[in-house]
């Protein structure tokens, strides 16, 4: 579970569905990458990123 992003997407007041639509990915996808783990593409990487406002390599990063 990376609960950094968890933590970030709360801060940012956006819901899953939120983020998800403004990256151009479904929900579910979305919560995989969230809750799970999944490794996005790097392109999804990025849009992720340009939502919340971080580096879109920490989600390449090992660990939490």
């Amino acid at each position: 579970m990376r609960t950094w992003l968890i933590q970030l997407r709360n801060d940012s007041g956006l819901t899953q569905t939120e983020v998800a639509a403004k990256a151009s990915i479904s929900q579910n996808y979305y919560s995989c990458i969230e809750k799970y783990g999944r490794t996005p593409t790097i392109s999804v990487a990025k849009r992720i990123a340009a939502v919340l406002g971080f580096d879109w390599t920490k989600l390449y990063e090992s660990g939490d």
